[in-house]
C-alpha cells in the first residue's frame, strides 16, 4: 500500500511538471519579450542572455525527471514483488499518513489490561551436580539420575582344590534413581553381569511423609545388618566378610520383594527399620504364608554434638524371623566363601522356624574407621527326612546353628575424611574431574585396611536306634576364619583400585575332601562408578 502511494505522488509530480510545460513556455516567451523590452531600458544584453540560459537549464531538468519517472513506472509494472519500503519524498508536498503514523496520531482507545503471557522456558534441564548426571523439570519437582558401576577383578588362589586363577567381571550394574516432588523417591538397578543374564536387582518406590516416617516397597536389600546397608562400591575390601553368609537372601545379593517402614528421628540420632519380605530371592513368591519379618535399630548418641570426639560413633542391632518349607526342598544357607576359595560347611534340609540376630557398631574419626559386627542364625529341622523305604522317615532333628564375626579397621594415609557409607573426597586426584575433590592433581587417596573375620557352624548328629533300620545322622562342628590385608587407591572420586591378600584358614576337613590348610587368595579390583 505504501508503494502504491509513492507512485501516485511521483505521478502527480510528473503531471504537475508536464501540465505546466506549455504554460511555462508561453510565459517564458512573454517573459523573454518583457525582459528584452526591459533590458533595453534597464538591463544590459549580457544579463538577458544569462536569464535565457537558466531557463533552458530548467527545461532540460524537467525533461530528465520525466524520463526517469517513465523508466521507474516500466520497472514497477514488470516487478513480481512489492517495491522496497524506501520512498522518494518531496519535503515541500504533504503526503498521506502511513498506517503506522495514522495509528500513532489516532486518539488513544480506553485502557485494556494486556493479556498475561505464559512463561516460556525449556521443559527440562540437564547437567552435572558434581557427583551424578541429572535431568529435571524446570520447577524441580521431577528429577532422574542415571547411575551405575563396573567392577573388574583378577583372582589368584593357592591351596588344595582352590579355583583356577581368573579374570572376571564381578558386577556390571546400571540404573536410575530420582524423585517426584518432595515425598517420593524411586530407583531401578539392573545387573548385566549376573551369571543368569541381566537381572533386576532393585526396583522400588519410597514414600516420605517426613524424615521420621517413610515407607519403601518393591524389591531391594533387606535392612538387616551394618555391612549390608553399605553400598557395594563403598565397602572397605574387595569382598564382604564371612558374616554375610548368614544374612537373609544371601544367595540373591541380599534382595527380596517386600515393604519396610523406616525413618530418622532427632536429626538421625535414632534410626529404625521394620519390614516384611518374601525372603526367597529375586522376584520369587513365598513358599509359606509367613513373611520374613525384620526389625533393626541404630543409635548415634552424639550425632547432634559435632564437636564431640564420639560424634560418629554408632551402635545397633537387628532380628529377623522367617519360616522354611521342607516340601519345597529348602536348605540352610550356602557356606561357600565370599572369595570362592572353598565351601567350608555342607547344606542341610530344613523345615520350620529360621531366626537371625545381629549386633553392630561403627566408630569414625577423620581418616580412621573401625567397624565390628556379630551375626547368629538358627534353622529348625522339624519333620525332615525321606519316605524312601529303609530311610529315616520324617523326623525332628536338632537345629543347625551358626555364628559369625567381623572386625575391620581402615586408615586414609592421605588424611581425607572417611565417610560412614560413601567414597572419600579425594584431595588430589590423579586425573579426571576435580569437582568432587576440589584440589589439584596429585597421587590420589591411599588407604590401608585390615580385617579379621570368622564363622562357625554346628549341626548336631543323632542316632536312631531302630530295631530293623538303625540310622546315624553325623555331626558337623566346623569353623573357618580369614585375615585380610588391603590397599585401596582412589584415583579420583569415581575410580578405585583395590588389592587384597587374604589368608583363609580351613580348620576342619572341607566338603570337597581337602585337608585342613591355609589358602592364599589374592584379589585385585578396578572399579568405575558414576
Amino acid at each position: 500500500m505504501n508503494s502504491l502511494r509513492k507512485w501516485f505522488v511521483l505521478l502527480a509530480l510528473v503531471l504537475g511538471f508536464a501540465g505546466t510545460g506549455p504554460l511555462a513556455e508561453a510565459q517564458s516567451e512573454k517573459f523573454t519579450g518583457d525582459i528584452t523590452q526591459a533590458a533595453s531600458a534597464t538591463a544590459s544584453k549580457a544579463e538577458v542572455e544569462q536569464l535565457r540560459q537558466e531557463l533552458a537549464a530548467q527545461r532540460r531538468t524537467i525533461e530528465q525527471l520525466k524520463n526517469l519517472v517513465e523508466q521507474l513506472a516500466e520497472v514497477k509494472s514488470r516487478a513480481p514483488a512489492p517495491a522496497p519500503e524506501a520512498r522518494l519524498i518531496n519535503a515541500n508536498l504533504p503526503l498521506p499518513a502511513t498506517a503506522a503514523e495514522a495509528e500513532a496520531e489516532a486518539p488513544p482507545e480506553p485502557y485494556q489490561k494486556p493479556a498475561e503471557k505464559k512463561e516460556s522456558s525449556a521443559p527440562v534441564t540437564a547437567g552435572w551436580n558434581g557427583e551424578h548426571f541429572f535431568i529435571k523439570s524446570t520447577d524441580g519437582q521431577f528429577q532422574i539420575q542415571p547411575y551405575g558401576y563396573v567392577q573388574t577383578d583378577y583372582r589368584s588362589y593357592t591351596g588344595d582344590g582352590a579355583p583356577a586363577d581368573t579374570f572376571t567381571v564381578r558386577r556390571g550394574r546400571f540404573g536410575f534413581q530420582g524423585n517426584y516432588g518432595d515425598h517420593y523417591q524411586f530407583g531401578i538397578l539392573i545387573d548385566a553381569a549376573a551369571t543368569a543374564g541381566a537381572t533386576i536387582r532393585d526396583i522400588y518406590l519410597n514414600a516420605k511423609y517426613n524424615n521420621a516416617i517413610q515407607i519403601q516397597a518393591g524389591q531391594f536389600k533387606e535392612p538387616f545388618a551394618q555391612e549390608l546397608a553399605t553400598g557395594v562400591t563403598n565397602i572397605d575390601f574387595v569382598e564382604r566378610g564371612l558374616q554375610v553368609l548368614l544374612y537373609p537372601s544371601a544367595s540373591s545379593a541380599f534382595r527380596s520383594p517386600g515393604a519396610v517402614i523406616h525413618g530418622d528421628i532427632r536429626g538421625g540420632a535414632f534410626q529404625y527399620w521394620a519390614g516384611v519380605f518374601n525372603g526367597k530371592g529375586f522376584s520369587l513368591a513365598n513358599t509359606t504364608s509367613v513373611p520374613e519379618t525384620i526389625g533393626r535399630v541404630r543409635f548415634y548418641p552424639w550425632r547432634n554434638k559435632k564437636d564431640s570426639f564420639w560424634h560418629e560413633f554408632a551402635f545397633g542391632g537387628s532380628i529377623a524371623y522367617s519360616q522354611s518349607r521342607g516340601l519345597s526342598n529348602e536348605q540352610s544357607a550356602s557356606m561357600a566363601m565370599p572369595d570362592a576359595a572353598y565351601t567350608w560347611f555342607p547344606q542341610f534340609a530344613v523345615n520350620g522356624n529360621v531366626w537371625r540376630y545381629e549386633g553392630e557398631f561403627t566408630f569414625i574419626r577423620g581418616p580412621l574407621a573401625l567397624r565390628d559386627e556379630y551375626v547368629a542364625a538358627s534353622y529348625n529341622r522339624t519333620g525332615v527326612g525321606t519316605e524312601t523305604l529303609g530311610g529315616l522317615g520324617f523326623s525332628n532333628l536338632p537345629n543347625v546353628r551358626f555364628q559369625a564375626w567381623n572386625t575391620a579397621i581402615t586408615y586414609l594415609l592421605t588424611k581425607e575424611k572417611r565417610p560412614e557409607n560413601g567414597t572419600p573426597r579425594v584431595n588430589h586426584p590423579v586425573f579426571g574431574p576435580e569437582t568432587a575433590g576440589g584440589g589439584k592433581h596429585g597421587w590420589g587417596a591411599w588407604e590401608l585396611a585390615f580385617r579379621y573375620s570368622g564363622i562357625q557352624g554346628n549341626e548336631p548328629g543323632v542316632f536312631f536306634n531302630n530295631v530293623f533300620t538303625p540310622q546315624l545322622v553325623p555331626t558337623f562342628n566346623r569353623h573357618t576364619d580369614q585375615f585380610t590385608f588391603g590397599v585401596n587407591w582412589y584415583l579420583n572420586y569415581w575410580v578405585r583400585f583395590s588389592s587384597n591378600l587374604s589368608i583363609d584358614r580351613l580348620k576342619d576337613p572341607s566338603t570337597i575332601g581337602a585337608t585342613p590348610q591355609n589358602y592364599l587368595v589374592f584379589l585385585q579390583r578396578l572399579q568405575y562408578r558414576f
